[in-house]
């Protein structure tokens, strides 16, 4: 591959591998939805955040409460998330898996990867 030659060819390399890493059979694949559940976890997680179920459902950018609820469902068999119980049995808290954790570590990876290749 040419070397980029403008910022926009950084990010467009980045896509290209992850496409290569979306190829890879670690773990199951996720819809754009998922994927953006994920990110949302992902940034309560490392802001230290407590996130339930609850709190993912009422946020209306991500759709209808039963379908993110669905997708929640979708992604804990997946292995992209783990439930924890809280002080309130009614309430869970939504956290990523180890696995997941590694996949935010890969993708991480890659950012750097297409900015050193630049």
């Amino acid at each position: 591959m040419s070397k980029p030659t403008r910022p926009a060819d950084i990010y467009l390399r980045f896509l290209h591998l992850m496409d290569a890493l979306r190829a890879l059979p670690s773990l199951p694949p996720l819809d754009p939805l998922e994927e953006r559940i994920l990110g949302v976890v992902g940034r309560a997680r490392q802001s230290a955040e407590r996130l339930s179920v609850r709190d993912l459902m009422g946020q209306e950018d991500l759709g209808a409460p039963a379908t993110i609820h669905t997708r929640i469902k979708s992604m804990r068999s997946k292995g992209w998330l783990v439930l924890a119980d809280t002080e309130d049995s009614r309430r869970k808290q939504v956290d990523l898996t180890p696995a997941a954790l590694a996949y935010f570590d890969e993708v991480s990876g890659l950012m750097i990867k297409a900015a050193k290749e630049a």
